[in-house]
């Protein structure tokens, strides 16, 4: 891969006959891509030269560290990697520049027990109904994945009124930690989110009937101070040569 980056780097960091000044990039990333640029970011710096200053916080909702709330506020960044209805949402507010969006990757939603634990059963819709209805207490983010399974999931299972008083949405922190600890005994986030946090065992995702895929999705925001850097940086985490590193934290590539 460093190669590849090599090569990438020759094509976009040279403009004009000449080699962009290397800079200080701020971004901006939620859960579910995280681990990927976790990996993919220290690659890209050590190569452009550029410094990449890491903000993190959710796509959506009230918590002050959400995306949406931190631009609200005024807190600057280069680029933002979030939910792709949520980036939209930023651009049709005049806050990203629509030209700048990436398509990143996509996410589906899985399952974590605090480690040790069997295994329940979740590869049918009537398994995963059956372990929803047996579990004692169960957790969910609150981003795209919590919203969708609180909001949706329970509807379509029709198990709603059953699971509205053990339900819990998780603000800011991994489900899988509180999972990890035993708070909640099952835990639910995109695939991603869940694979990096010790102390828990993958369970797998739910059915793919039942899935609700997350695009994920970067842009430019107007007041970036280095947009030209920072679509460098968008090329690269798009780029069919890092897919490999991408879809090694549990995110799907997109297809293009």
């Amino acid at each position: 891969m460093r190669a590849a980056l090599k090569a990438l780097l020759a094509a976009t960091l040279l403009a004009g006959g000449s080699i962009a000044q290397a800079a200080e990039l701020t971004v901006m990333t939620s859960g579910g891509f995280t681990a990927a640029y976790k990996q993919l970011g220290p690659q890209y710096a050590a190569q452009s030269g550029d410094t990449l200053v890491t903000v993190l916080g959710p796509s959506m909702g009230k918590a002050p560290e959400a995306i949406p709330n931190r631009l609200a506020r005024g807190e600057h960044a280069d680029v933002v990697i979030m939910v792709g209805y949520a980036l939209d949402e930023l651009i049709r507010q005049g806050k990203v520049d629509p030209a700048s969006r990436v398509e990143l990757a996509d996410s589906r939603i899985g399952l974590v027990v605090r480690e040790g634990q069997a295994k329940p059963a979740i590869g049918t819709a009537d398994e995963l109904k059956r372990t929803l209805l047996a579990a004692q207490s169960v957790a969910y983010s609150d981003s795209a994945s919590g919203v969708y399974i609180e909001k949706e999931l329970y509807k379509k299972l029709g198990i709603q009124d059953q699971l509205v008083g053990k339900s819990t949405m998780v603000e800011r922190i991994p489900v899988a930690s509180q999972v990890a600890k035993g708070t909640y005994q099952l835990g639910f986030q995109q695939v991603a989110e869940l694979l990096p946090v010790p102390g828990v065992t993958y369970v797998g995702k739910i059915p793919e009937s039942l899935q609700s895929v997350t695009r994920f999705a970067a842009g430019i925001p107007k007041t970036a101070e280095h947009p030209a850097e920072a679509k460098q940086l968008l090329n690269y985490l798009a780029s069919p040569d890092v897919q490999p590193a991408v879809r090694a934290t549990g995110l799907d590539s997109v297809a293009r």
